[in-house]
Parts: C-alpha cells; sequence; structure tokens
C-alpha cells in the first residue's frame, strides 16, 4: 500500500535516495506524519492470556437454554457480566470483600431454620453446623436428632408418646337394625364411668359449696317487696259519695265527649308545674276517655296521680316497686292500671284504693306493657321484655298463655291497631313487625338497610297512621291500614332524639304532631306539611314524653328527667 510505502527510516528520508523500485520519472513520495499513538510498532501476534486468568474464563449467558460447549466449573457458575443491574438493592450492590471477610449468601430452609431455633430456644442445642454442607438437610436432621437422643437430651422433632388414655377403646354398634342399641359415631369409652345421680352425701356437700359461694356473692333480692300507698288529698269523696276517679262536670269542658276540638291552637304559656317525683320521669298517660287524671312514672321507683283540672293535686302515690318504673298502663275505664319496672315486675293495682291486685314476672325486665282494649278481653295484657319475647297473661289466672318469640332484639313497643284485631310492636333489632291477636307469627315485618330502632310510637286519632320516633333523629310515619307502608313523604325531622325513648302524639283534631327532645325541648310540627311550627325549652333534663290534651284545644302536658311534669296553654 502506498501509506505502507511512506514509512522508512529517517537517514533514508533525510538523504534523499530514491529506492530501486521506482522510477526516475515518478514523483518522490510525500512523508506521511502519523499522531503519536499510531507511530508505536504493530504486534500481529495474538494476545495470550495465561492459564487460570480471570480474563480467560468464557462467560456463559444466564438466559441462553443451550449450551454448544463444555463449560467448566468456574465458567459455570462464574458472576453474570454486564452493565450494573439497576434494580439490586444496596446491600447486593456492596462489595463481596470486607474488612471483616468475605461476604457469601447462604441459602437456608426457612422451616428448617425456624426449627433449628426453636430447638436452641427450648433446649440450649441445635444442628451442628459443621456437618457436611453437601448432605441432605433430612439426614441431617436426623443425625441431630440421634446425637440429641444418645446423650438423653430432648428435641422439639421427636414425637409425642402415646399416652395410657389415649389407647382407649369406644364402645361400636353400626348396625342400623338395632334401633334401641344403634351408637354410631357417639358410642362411648368402655372403661368410661358414668355418674347418672350423686349419692346423698355428694349432694349435701354440693348444697354446702353452693350455699358458701352464695354468700360470698351479691345477694339478689328476687322477692317483691311489699306494696304500699298514699293518699294525699283528704276529700277523696265528693258530698254525693263519688271518688276522685269521677269526672267532674264544672271545669267548662264536656270531658266526656266522643268528638274532638273542632280546631286546636299552639300552646303559648306554661300554666302550671307539677312537682313530686325525685327522679326523672318514664312516662305519663291521661286517664281514659276524661283525662281529667294524669298518671305518672318515675326513676324513684313510684307511681303517681295527678289532679288536671282545679287546685291540680297530686291525689295518691303507689309504692311497690324496688326499681325504676318503665311503662304505666290503663285499662279501659281506669280503674285498674298496669306497672312494668326494672325489677322484672309487672303489677297490676287499683287506681282508685291503691292496692296491688296482681304480680307478675317472666324473669326478664318487661320494657312495655298494655291491655287489650277489646271491651271482652280486658282480662288480657301483653307486655314487651329484655329476651326478645311478647308474653301475653292472663289476670285472673295469672299464668302466660301465649308468647309472641319472632324478634331479635328487646321490644320496646306494643300499639293496638285495625280495631284491636292487630298489634304492632317495634324493637331494637331496628324492625316493626305486626301480629295478628293469639298467633304467635308475625304477619307482616318491615325492615330496611335505612331503618333505626323506633322506641316510641302512637297511633293517630283517626287510627289511619302510626308515628314511630326513629333513632336517626326524625319521625317517620306507616300507614295502620292493610299494607303498613311506610309513607316517604311524611318524615318530621329537626330534634335531637337519638339515644332516648321520646314519646310523641297528636292533637285531637290531628292538625299538629308534637314530640320531647333529648335537650329538653319540645316541638310541634305541622301534620300537613311536615313544617316545624314552634319549638320552646320545656325541661332541664331529657323531655322523654309529650302528651296533647284529648279534649282541650291548646293544652299540652310534658314530662322530663328533672322529675317535673309542666303544663302548657
Amino acid at each position: 500500500m502506498d501509506i505502507l510505502k511512506g514509512y522508512g527510516s529517517d537517514d533514508n528520508s533525510d538523504s534523499g535516495v530514491n529506492n530501486d523500485d521506482t522510477s526516475n520519472d515518478a514523483p518522490a513520495p510525500i512523508p506521511i506524519q502519523l499522531p503519536s499513538t499510531l507511530s508505536m510498532q504493530i504486534c500481529a501476534a495474538p494476545e495470550v492470556v495465561p492459564s487460570g486468568a480471570e480474563l480467560c474464563i468464557q462467560h456463559i449467558d444466564s438466559t441462553t437454554k443451550e449450551l454448544s460447549f463444555n463449560p467448566k466449573f468456574e465458567e459455570l457458575f462464574a458472576p453474570e457480566v454486564g452493565p450494573e443491574n439497576p434494580f439490586k438493592t444496596q446491600q447486593e450492590r456492596a462489595p463481596k470483600n470486607m474488612l471483616s471477610g468475605y461476604v457469601e449468601k447462604a441459602h437456608i430452609s426457612e422451616f428448617q431454620f425456624e426449627n433449628q431455633r426453636r430447638t436452641f430456644t427450648s433446649f440450649g442445642y441445635a444442628l451442628d453446623p459443621t456437618v457436611d454442607g453437601s448432605a441432605e438437610e433430612g439426614k441431617l436432621l436426623v443425625g441431630a436428632v440421634e446425637t440429641a437422643e444418645e446423650k438423653g437430651a430432648k428435641t422439639v422433632f421427636e414425637h409425642t408418646p402415646v399416652r395410657p388414655l389415649d389407647k382407649r377403646k369406644r364402645k361400636k354398634n353400626d348396625n342400623p337394625e338395632d334401633i334401641t342399641g344403634f351408637l354410631g359415631p357417639w358410642g362411648g369409652f368402655i372403661d368410661e364411668k358414668r355418674i347418672i345421680k350423686p349419692t346423698e352425701e355428694e349432694a349435701a356437700e354440693l348444697e354446702e359449696i353452693l350455699a358458701k359461694r352464695n354468700k360470698r356473692g351479691k345477694q339478689i333480692d328476687d322477692k317483691p317487696i311489699e306494696e304500699k300507698t298514699v293518699l294525699h288529698i283528704k276529700d277523696s269523696v265528693d258530698y254525693q259519695g263519688r271518688s276522685f276517679l269521677h269526672a267532674p262536670q264544672d271545669v267548662g269542658v264536656n270531658l266526656r265527649s266522643d268528638t274532638p276540638p273542632d280546631r286546636c291552637f299552639l300552646p303559648k304559656a306554661h300554666i302550671h308545674t307539677w312537682e313530686g317525683h325525685t327522679k326523672g320521669i318514664s312516662q305519663i298517660r291521661w286517664f281514659p276517655v276524661t283525662a281529667h287524671l294524669l298518671l305518672s312514672c318515675s326513676m324513684d321507683h313510684r307511681v303517681k296521680l295527678w289532679e288536671v283540672y282545679k287546685d291540680r293535686r297530686c291525689v295518691r302515690t303507689y309504692y311497690g316497686h324496688r326499681q325504676a318504673v318503665r311503662d304505666i298502663s290503663f285499662d279501659n275505664d281506669g280503674k285498674r292500671f298496669l306497672s312494668a319496672a326494672y325489677d322484672r315486675y309487672v303489677k297490676l293495682w287499683d287506681t282508685e284504693t291503691g292496692q296491688c291486685l296482681s304480680r307478675f314476672t317472666s324473669r326478664k325486665v318487661p320494657y312495655c306493657a298494655k291491655f287489650n282494649p277489646d271491651p271482652d278481653k280486658q282480662h288480657l295484657f301483653v307486655a314487651g321484655t329484655s329476651d326478645k319475647k311478647i308474653i301475653c297473661w292472663d289476670i285472673r289466672s295469672g299464668e302466660i298463655i301465649q308468647e309472641y318469640d319472632r324478634h331479635l332484639g328487646a321490644v320496646n313497643t306494643i300499639t293496638f291497631v285495625d280495631e284491636n284485631r292487630r298489634f304492632v310492636t317495634t324493637s331494637d333489632d331496628k324492625s316493626l313487625r305486626v301480629w295478628e291477636w293469639d298467633i304467635p307469627v308475625d304477619m307482616k315485618y318491615i325492615a330496611d338497610p335505612t331503618m333505626h330502632s323506633m322506641p316510641a310510637v302512637t297511633l293517630s286519632p283517626n287510627q289511619k297512621w302510626l308515628a314511630c320516633q326513629s333513632m336517626d333523629n326524625k319521625v317517620v310515619i306507616f300507614s295502620a291500614l292493610n299494607r303498613f307502608k311506610m309513607n316517604r313523604k311524611k318524615t318530621f325531622s329537626g330534634h335531637l332524639v337519638a339515644g332516648y325513648a321520646c314519646g310523641l302524639d297528636f292533637s285531637p283534631d290531628m292538625s299538629y304532631l308534637v314530640s320531647g327532645d333529648a335537650d329538653g325541648k319540645c316541638f310541634i310540627w305541622d301534620w300537613k306539611t311536615t313544617k316545624l311550627f314552634k319549638k320552646w325549652k320545656a325541661h332541664d333534663g331529657v323531655c322523654i314524653s309529650a302528651l296533647w290534651h284529648p279534649h282541650e284545644p291548646s293544652r299540652l302536658a310534658t314530662a322530663g328527667w328533672d322529675g317535673k311534669i309542666k303544663y302548657f296553654d
């Protein structure tokens, strides 16, 4: 090549002597100045690497599936060559050679490692790590167990020896034709001893032990206390010999009228306060038909009867419960009433004399009690209890004659509808059930994911609607006829009742709906438009009940946890 021809010694180029093979006519070659890097000597021989060096190792691609040569051990297990793996952790990128020695990854079964750790923790020794690592883990395990057993030591791998009682045999009789003696898989052990009845000595010892335990524990007195009553007025009868149960006729209102007032009005002023209870009031009830008396029960274990007209005195107090009285209910003529209390008793009282006529208990707390309003069923009453049942008692015999057991929570209210042929109950299970009288299966079950518990229910004066106090701070309305469908258009809200069984009531002409409130306020809504008309502070504590007088157009009684009953006009 021309470039190679230009190469020559420095002496020849300086002297200007031409080569023999060049003609005289040819021009002299131009000397080429190469860079200093190319001016070095060129060695055409291959570079020979001494054997055993790392550079002579032929690296194998880890992704290959087929080898075209026989790799050596070092080549087979050589490190991968290529760019740094960006997904490796910082610990994996760390250098292998460290000041403390050579770092080498070890692979071990997590199961075996945990077993050895437990053995070491339990007994102080484990598998010997100096044993040849190429042996199988199972052989090492057996070897460790045998070594430990030779030394009299235990390991966590040895089996528990079978105990004598584990070898007991069961009685067998798998013949299905033997009806009386067939055992199947339920046969007892052959050597099993069965004590059917304790001996007299054992029975006496058991009684002593139970007696000692009862002494140590809290004494629970289940016996009802002796009932008594106090008459607070001197003139219990009038000049004609009529008791206070007789309605007065000189109060300017016909208390025996069957028709409600033509039009009701919102109360504006507080006209009276009945005081006498020492603790919060839980329920108030008007005297049937006339409403000239007011019955109240309280957490101070007492029931009181008050005058609504004239002097508005406390007429009589009934003592007979050990704990707070939850509910009260008159019969149709008002001569008797029921009181249900947390001492698990429902008691029947004579309103006029104050005598306790009967006691009823199912060993559960009665949350509500109500007479059957039918004139021919005044000897029957139903009570909703804390064990999810509605129990019907016969006053004449004192026995339970029917149980309605379908609810999944404590029963809070009982309301008779459809001319007393059916009754509606609400419960803590957030459902409403409708029952036919004397049929212990609910004919209608109303439950919805959006429904809440409804601890207070009242029936409208026209018998068409049920107003239910819902725990989501609303009053919801159900139809009381046939389908018992919720009326979505009528929902009354604005008050705070979550967690309290605040009672509610209709005005006699169905114009207004009134309810208590957890803050002690009284709320009045328009029935047609569901608009809130009025609210005011009625009590210091919870306003637990509000009742509109059935014969007065604008008079309202409220009861609160401050122990007071207030009258508004």
